[in-house]
């Protein structure tokens, strides 16, 4: 089915309102993952964002039409470990078991949770949605935040420019746990994440199954609200966020970026990198073109 007739015949498994900062590209992959799954899902969502805003309707009512879990921060990757296991010991392998975890619940404090059920090969599509921080209580640097991101725990000044350290590059190190599948994806090139969402869900019935989703966001970053396609455009473009698959030990780059923009070019969309030097902008862009080699030589 084309990717459009998809997205315009399933129902939408969101309510039609929920508590989301405007422009929040978080939702755009939350709306448009469950669309895709379908009505015979189950999913779970640790603190973070998505659960408190992408899952809450109005007035504290449910904002989702199928059964979502509340887990803790670090333990997502366990807890679905034995919801995919109770439904395989009951013959119910068809309903697709997705965790949704912000970059600070997977890349961070669940990683270990996140890192066995990969290496046990556990039967669920985890889907990291990256907002490059923990924007639920203010926006601190998480380990997927961009070097010279100013955040409430990396200032930026007259003494510190902003995070100092390159981000980790997540999907690598899942894609080396050999799973099933792994892919990177973006709100601004929709084809392929309808293609990677459903690759991913397949993958899932067989084994681990991860998706690292791009999703900038308007608050924590300061853009305007209506800027967020065309900031994760522009991340693409600059080799920041590059989208490839990785499927049965195979590399392969989705989206071609022959041409890169500079990060600088891409720094200048938003207000969380007005205080970044000159020397750290060096860095961080000798750090985004070590990481595109590395995938071209993966991807050759």
């Amino acid at each position: 089915m084309n990717y459009l007739d998809v997205l315009s015949t399933k129902p939408d498994m969101l309510s039609p309102g929920i508590s989301t900062c405007g422009g929040c590209a978080m939702e755009i992959a939350l709306r448009r993952v469950l669309q895709i799954a379908g009505p015979n899902t189950v999913f779970s969502i640790p603190p973070g964002c998505a659960a408190g805003a992408g899952t809450m309707g109005w007035n504290f009512t449910n904002g989702v039409r199928i059964p979502v879990h509340i887990s803790l921060l670090p333990n997502m990757g366990s807890m679905m470990t034995g919801v995919s296991q109770m439904y395989q010991r009951r013959g119910r392998e068809e309903v697709n078991i997705i965790a949704f975890a912000g970059d600070g619940a997977s890349a961070d404090c669940g990683f270990q949770a996140l890192s066995g059920a990969a290496e046990r090969g556990e039967r669920m599509l985890y889907i990291c949605y990256d907002n490059e921080g923990y924007m639920n209580t203010g926006f601190q640097r998480s380990s997927t935040t961009t070097m010279g991101s100013l955040t409430s725990t990396t200032p930026a000044g007259s003494v510190t420019h902003g995070k100092a350290q390159a981000q980790k590059q997540l999907a690598f190190i899942m894609a080396m746990h050999r799973v099933e599948y792994v892919a990177t994806l973006s709100p601004a090139y929709m084809k392929d994440f309808v293609d990677k969402v459903e690759k991913g869900l397949a993958a899932s019935k067989r084994g681990f199954a991860f998706l690292h989703v791009y999703t900038p966001c308007p608050t924590g970053w300061h853009f305007a609200q209506d800027m967020a396609i065309q900031v994760a455009r522009a991340g693409v473009k600059a080799n920041i966020t590059p989208l490839f698959e990785v499927e049965g030990g195979v590399w392969r780059q989705t989206v071609k970026n022959s041409r890169p923009i500079p990060v600088a070019e891409y720094a200048k969309l938003m207000k969380k990198y007005e205080g970044i030097d000159e020397e750290t902008l060096a860095r961080w862009q000798k750090s985004v073109d070590a990481d595109a080699d590395t995938l071209a030589r993966l991807t050759k």
